[in-house]
């Protein structure tokens, strides 16, 4: 059986073309970047390829780039990195729980936090981010796409108003990298989130961007490496593979790849729209990211859809990968107001550059039917169809 992987917000498959790129620094180019014979030289001239392709693909200087293991390093170094004890931090309901629980944390040692709510759509009022400064406030911490629902924050207004108060903005940008185009300028950040394996790069690395002039206290300590910002041995490998994805990311917002994938989700959703009873897409009425879409099946609980569709060789996800399996309905679906119910009832089909219109047509043949036999199994649901009004002849 071929498995249809529609969870890439999860993580992705490394593309065929990043897989090269990386091959010859485990085998015949291997060395450390910090040694100066020809081997190590060689390492540290393709970190800084690959620095220069992140920078480009974040619009940002080569010197701004610290390479990490991935988001929730980037998050934890960001938040951790620019507040001391006593300080305020301003964020949302909806954050990654890199950024949430390292809040949790930070009040822990002696710091504040305001966490905003978000509206019916998932978005966080940039005027609620204004009037939640305070003079103590270090701190601005807002995704730029959220990994559930794939809906787009205001990060510029955002930034235009932690620049007038002077306050450090960070985003979280792990669901934007490749889908959306980036500039840390024009959103005016201080600090910027990316993760190699949610664009086809392997999993165990990222980056973090660092404004020229902000301030950031390392989490490890220990060599030199990355300008005293991140100890420690580069993974040299994993950097070149996410330089070569940075590449490809740019070039796909150009050439029409990631304008297909938006076109593959919006039949989706239209096609389950029409054919499936009571469901919704949610976040629907706001811009999000072209890969992803969250739907509601009424009667249907999420997992065991998923699980259903699983044995199709349907790969989707109930919520966030770094939650499954924990039995508490989405943090993001019910700060957006969704029921318990409905929030249990949700599944994310999350689309990447590996995918084709046959998959899309692969979910669409066995869904309907899923959803039937699993709202036919459902008490609540045959009390519900009891009590509707039979239509008149």
């Amino acid at each position: 059986m071929n498995m249809v992987y529609l969870d890439n917000n999860a993580t992705t498959a490394v593309l065929p073309a990043i897989v090269q790129a990386m091959t010859p620094y485990f085998t015949t180019a291997f060395g450390n970047p910090s040694a100066i014979h020809q081997r190590g030289v060689a390492a540290r001239a393709a970190l800084d390829k690959a620095r220069q392709a992140v920078a480009g693909l974040l619009g940002c200087q080569a010197a701004e780039i610290v390479f990490t293991s991935g988001g929730t390093e980037g998050d934890n170094l960001a938040v951790f990195g620019v507040v001391k004890p006593g300080s305020h931090i301003i964020t949302s309901a909806i954050e990654h729980h890199a950024v949430l629980n390292s809040c949790r944390r930070l009040e822990q040692i002696g710091c504040s936090v305001t966490r905003l709510p978000v509206d019916g759509r998932g978005v966080v009022d940039p005027d609620a981010v204004r009037h939640a400064l305070r003079p103590a406030t270090a701190l601005i911490s807002i995704m730029m796409a959220n990994n559930e629902t794939g809906t787009v924050q205001p990060v510029e207004d955002i930034g235009r108003i932690a620049a007038e108060a002077d306050v450090w903005f960070h985003t979280d940008a792990v669901q934007a990298a490749g889908k959306l185009a980036i500039d840390v300028n024009r959103i005016g950040c201080d600090l910027l989130t990316i993760s190699g394996h949610k664009f086809h790069a392997p999993q165990g690395v990222g980056a973090l961007f660092v404004r020229r002039g902000t301030p950031l206290h390392p989490l490890m300590h220990g060599g030199p490496q990355e300008q005293g910002r991140r100890a420690g041995t580069e993974n040299v490998p994993g950097i070149v593979g996410l330089g070569k994805a940075a590449e490809i990311a740019a070039d796909g917002l150009q050439d029409g790849s990631v304008a297909r994938i938006a076109a593959w989700r919006d039949r989706l959703e239209a096609a389950i729209h029409d054919a499936i009873a009571d469901v919704a897409i949610n976040g629907a009425s706001t811009s999000r990211v072209p890969n992803t879409t969250n739907i509601f099946f009424d009667y249907v609980p999420g997992e065991a859809l998923l699980l259903a569709l699983d044995k199709e060789g349907i790969a989707v996800s109930a919520g966030a990968a770094c939650s499954a399996g924990s039995g508490a309905s989405s943090h993001v679906l019910t700060a957006m107001g969704l029921g318990e119910m409905r929030a249990r009832c949700s599944l994310r089909f999350s689309l990447g550059k590996q995918n084709r219109e046959e998959d899309v047509d692969a979910v669409l043949a066995v869904l309907p039917g899923l959803v039937q036999r699993l709202r036919d199994a459902s008490p609540l649901y045959r009390r519900a169809m009891a009590l509707s009004p039979v239509p008149a002849p």
